[in-house]
């Protein structure tokens, strides 16, 4: 009877590692036979705690990394000066990038990580980002010299192996030989091929303001397909570094602080101004699954503009840094924003999806923010500029929607647009979406709540 009233009690605390190996530790006392002593052990050890490793060697490291099987990747953190284990989601809630390599910084008495992709800081303890965003957090707690961490998802040390995803190489070779016969400079594909392998970023705006008003005004067709660049070409002056090794934003307070700030948001734009030609000239003969229909020209007049509004944001950012004493390539950047673009090279719906309507949206979510931390630090101007971006950004959000239910809806048979959206996310960019979400502008740009809520992680 004794040993029913332990278990029970047992099977009914799921949530406290520390009652179960308690009891453990009773029953293990109390004289039963070594099979039942087993078999609770074995609950204990099939709960979802996981065991991330001894304390003495994981206090060797600021940061380790923990891979799950859903993706839901955990860091854990050893905080020096509280001699404690803290546990949270490993890839950013902004833009994905790798909480593992960001620092830990005071934030007024607070220890934050700092993200080492665009320097968004996340509370150890809550979670929570000076940005408006948030952080899942874990329970953590240490027994017998191991650290174990609540976690649901399956973990291991290595990332666990993904299915390839089949590239058409054949398609692609065919591709470069018609690029070597066909230099049409009349042709918009040309031209966007050409800016992608322009490594000045002065020039990579002028040359795209230059074709935008071609294209606008009846000059360029789109031409054939052109096989576009890996990677864009980037100035030889420009120091690029890998996440995490370029110059820390801080926030945003100083003066040093807001040119870091405002230099990292002008190599995003610069990534943008390609992200927006290379979909351009990657997927000019693409065609809705199971239908021979081109692309319209709308497609093109969308991104064409997209491509000369980010060159726009890019300038402002560039001449307002000048204005401030600097200048863009006064500090390292990095390239992850392009990741986006390798892992999305094969798939028309999924580079809408995840560039345009993942990215672009996220830059909604934090964009308010952003702006009020330049605002409140007296610099008007610097506000000013990013209020400006801000408004423009929602019209991408809604180019990358409009164009995404478009080919959706031209595919034979049609495709449910908000499912093809869910797998495609979950497939290219292989996380949840994190909030808070700023629903207004998300609405504004079409994208409303079923689109993106589905795709949070669901609360156990």
């Amino acid at each position: 009877m004794r040993f029913i009233i332990i278990a029970s009690r047992l099977f009914n605390n799921t949530n406290s590692f520390a009652f179960k190996v308690k009891q453990i530790h009773k029953i293990m006392h109390s004289g039963y036979e070594k099979d039942l002593v087993t078999a609770l052990r074995d609950v204990v050890n099939g709960t979802n705690w996981y065991c991330a490793g001894p304390v003495s060697k994981l206090k060797k490291y600021t940061c380790n990394r923990f891979y799950a099987d859903d993706g839901e990747d955990i860091v854990l953190i050893y905080s020096k000066r509280n001699d404690k284990f803290y546990a949270l989601g490993a890839v950013c809630s902004h833009e994905g990038g790798p909480l593992e390599q960001g620092d830990i910084e005071d934030f007024d008495g607070r220890e934050k990580i700092v993200c080492p992709w665009h320097s968004y800081d996340f509370d150890l303890e809550t979670g929570d980002s000076s940005y408006g965003l948030k952080q899942d957090v874990y329970e953590v707690c240490i027994r017998e010299d191991q650290v174990y961490i609540y976690t649901a998802s399956e973990m291991s040390t290595k990332p666990f192996k993904k299915p390839i995803i089949p590239k058409d190489t054949e398609k692609n070779t065919d591709d470069k030989a018609v690029e070597e016969k066909n230099e049409d400079t009349g042709s918009l594909t040309y031209w966007a091929s050409k800016i992608l392998n322009t490594a000045c970023p002065q020039q990579k705006v002028e040359l795209t303001h230059k074709v935008g008003e071609m294209w606008r005004s009846g000059d360029l067709t789109v031409g054939v397909h052109h096989h576009p660049p890996d990677q864009p070409a980037r100035d030889k002056d420009l120091t690029v570094v890998k996440p995490g090794k370029e110059r820390k934003r801080g926030k945003g307070i100083s003066l040093a602080s807001r040119i870091s700030n405002l230099h990292s948001m002008a190599n995003i734009e610069q990534w943008a101004i390609d992200l927006s030609w290379d979909i351009i000239a990657r997927f000019s003969s693409a065609t809705p699954e199971g239908s021979d229909e081109a692309l319209p020209q709308g497609f093109y007049d969308d991104f064409v503009q997209v491509a000369c509004e980010e060159a726009k944001h890019y300038k402002l950012l560039s001449d307002r840094l000048q204005d401030l004493g600097s200048h863009f390539g006064a500090l390292p950047v990095h390239g992850a924003l392009w990741d986006s673009a390798t892992k999305t090279s094969d798939s028309l719906l999924a580079r809408l999806a995840v560039v345009h309507m993942v990215f672009e949206a996220r830059g909604l979510d934090v964009q308010p923010k952003t702006l009020e931390k330049f605002a409140k630090n007296n610099d008007p101007e610097s506000a000013a500029i990013l209020e400006i971006i801000f408004r423009e950004e929602i019209t991408h959000v809604a180019a990358g929607l409009r164009w995404f239910t478009w080919v959706c809806n031209h595919s034979n048979p049609p495709m449910d647009c908000i499912p093809t959206f869910h797998k495609l996310v979950q497939q290219y960019y292989g996380s949840y979406l994190k909030p808070p979400f700023n629903t207004e502008s998300r609405s504004m740009a079409g994208m409303t709540e079923e689109w993106y809520l589905p795709l949070v992680k669901p609360t156990s």
